[in-house]
C-alpha cells in the first residue's frame, strides 16, 4: 500500500450502502473535510437519510454516476451486490473500498488521530483493523488536543525562519531542537 493524504476538495467521493456502517463512513469523511460526499442508498436507514441530506441519491450508482466519481466506499450491502458494484466502479476507473473485505479494496481507510493540522494515521493494510484502532488509542494518549496549537506555533516559526532566509535543513534542525527542549515527544507509559 502507498500512504497518501487526499484533499477532498478536488475529488468526488461517495459511499454506497444503507445502514450504520455507511453512516459511520459518511461521518468520518465529513470530519476529514469532505463536505460534498454523495450517498447512494436504495433503502437507507432514517439516520443515514437524515445525515446525507441533499447528498442522498435514493439508488445505487449506475454507470453514469460511477463515471463521475473518484473514490467509492461500499458497505452494508449483500456480498454479491457489493462485489458487482465494486467491479463496475473499477471498470469506470473509480478506486473502491469494500468495508471489511480487504481483497475487495483498492485502498484502505486508516485509523487516525487528528489534532488541528496534525494527522497521524495507522494502517495494517486491512489485515487487522482492530489492532490499528488500538494503536490509534495509544497515539491519542501521546498526542493530546494541545498538539493543534503546537502545529500552529511551529508553522508560524517555520514561516518566519523561511522569511529570514534559513535553509530547509536549518529549519528542520531548529524544529528538532524545539521538540527536544520542550519534551513534546514524551509519551505516557502504556497501559
Amino acid at each position: 500500500m502507498i500512504p497518501l493524504a487526499i484533499d477532498p476538495k478536488h475529488l468526488q467521493l461517495a459511499v454506497a450502502g444503507n445502514g450504520a456502517l455507511t453512516l459511520r463512513r459518511l461521518l468520518a469523511l465529513r470530519r476529514a473535510g469532505a463536505e460534498a460526499v454523495l450517498v447512494f442508498a436504495d433503502a437507507p436507514t432514517p439516520a443515514l437519510a437524515a445525515a446525507a441530506g441533499a447528498f442522498l441519491r435514493p439508488c445505487l450508482p449506475d454507470d453514469d454516476a460511477l463515471a463521475k466519481l473518484h473514490l467509492l466506499w461500499i458497505s452494508d450491502l449483500p456480498e454479491p451486490l457489493a462485489t458487482g458494484l465494486a467491479q463496475a466502479a473499477r471498470t469506470a476507473r473509480v478506486l473502491v473500498n469494500v468495508e471489511d473485505v480487504p481483497s475487495g479494496c483498492d485502498f484502505h481507510s486508516v485509523a487516525e488521530v487528528r489534532r488541528g493540522d496534525l494527522l497521524i494515521t495507522v494502517s495494517t493494510n486491512g489485515a487487522a483493523p482492530g489492532l490499528a484502532r488500538g494503536v490509534r488509542r495509544g497515539l491519542e494518549a501521546c498526542f493530546g488536543p494541545e498538539w493543534g496549537a503546537r502545529v500552529e506555533e511551529i508553522a508560524a516559526l517555520r514561516h518566519r525562519w523561511r522569511a529570514e532566509g534559513l535553509s530547509m535543513p536549518e529549519i528542520s534542525q531548529r524544529i528538532e531542537t524545539l521538540l527536544t527542549e520542550r519534551c513534546w515527544l514524551s509519551c505516557p507509559t502504556p497501559r
